[in-house]
């Protein structure tokens, strides 16, 4: 049932809340205006050590000039965070500056690593891009633009990446260590931590990065691809929700299998992890 009501009469000395200002407008992206990158960034090694109020995260990136770039800047990406060191080759940069949130450094010749140590509060971040804390949790989220929250790097699609990621934490907080690729080591550390490596030998874009930290359990299963390799699955929930990923884990050996039947595609590494938990913002 509908009521209608009159419209309201002006109240001498009401004080009226002042509306919140509308979202600032996100720039427009035009096709036309692209250009390719200065410089190409065929590996990163990344290394993080977590905690839920300071993690500490070193980046080591091996840049490779484009021959399509135009100019001798590289730019790295960056929002929210301030660099704590930059070394190239082995040395700290002099001639790095600040473009708004943005890192610069002019290089000359060819190749260079660039090192950057930064601090997150993956507490803090409640905006829920890059690493942030969820119920004791460490979470990642970098599509569309996340990654730059963590390190700074030249954050867009174009840029293909081979990924190696070193993890350490404390083992009671973060019994599970995961990111992308396979996992190539792992060890105990001092004063109760412990450690993760992974490799992913496939170049990719930075917005899919991903880790997560804390305490999961996992639905195990095995997939014999169509040369006869044998792929570890894992579908890691929290502790209690094993049970609801059966039918999960059907639909992923079904959709293997389709994609090698279908298309003639076999899954490229050992290991295929999922993660679902309620503390993602999007996806699994």
């Amino acid at each position: 049932m509908d009521i209608a009501s009159r419209p309201s009469e002006p109240v001498e000395n009401e004080k009226i809340a002042d509306a919140a200002p509308p979202p600032q407008a996100q720039p427009v992206i035009n096709r036309e205006d692209y250009r390719p990158p200065n410089w190409l960034v065929p590996e990163v090694r990344l290394s993080f050590r977590l905690g839920i109020d300071a993690t500490h995260l070193t980046s080591k990136l091996s840049v490779e000039r484009n021959p399509e770039g135009g100019s001798d800047t590289l730019r790295l990406n960056g929002d929210g965070i301030a660099a704590l060191c930059v070394n190239v080759d082995g040395k700290a940069a002099d001639g790095w500056r600040m473009d708004g949130p943005d890192l610069l450094i002019d290089l000359s010749g060819d190749s260079h690593e660039v090192e950057i140590e930064t601090a997150l509060n993956p507490a803090a971040n409640s905006q829920l891009m890059g690493l942030y804390a969820s119920n004791g949790m460490l979470c990642t989220q970098c599509e569309a633009e996340g990654f730059r929250r963590m390190t700074f790097f030249p954050d867009r699609p174009d840029v293909l990446s081979i990924y190696r990621v070193r993890m350490e934490g404390d083992k009671e907080s973060f019994p599970i260590l995961l990111s992308n690729g396979n996992c190539v080591a792992q060890g105990e550390g001092d004063a109760g931590s412990h450690w993760a490596e992974w490799h992913d030998p496939w170049p990719k874009p930075s917005y899919l990065f991903a880790l997560v930290a804390g305490q999961l359990v996992a639905n195990h299963s095995t997939f014999t691809t169509m040369n006869g390799r044998e792929v570890d699955l894992n579908i890691w929930v929290r502790p209690g929700d094993e049970s609801r990923t059966g039918h999960a884990m059907d639909s992923l050996k079904n959709a293997m299998k389709w994609d090698e039947e279908t298309f003639g595609r076999e899954y490229d590494l050992d290991l295929y992890n999922i993660v679902a938990v309620s503390d993602f913002n999007m996806g699994a």
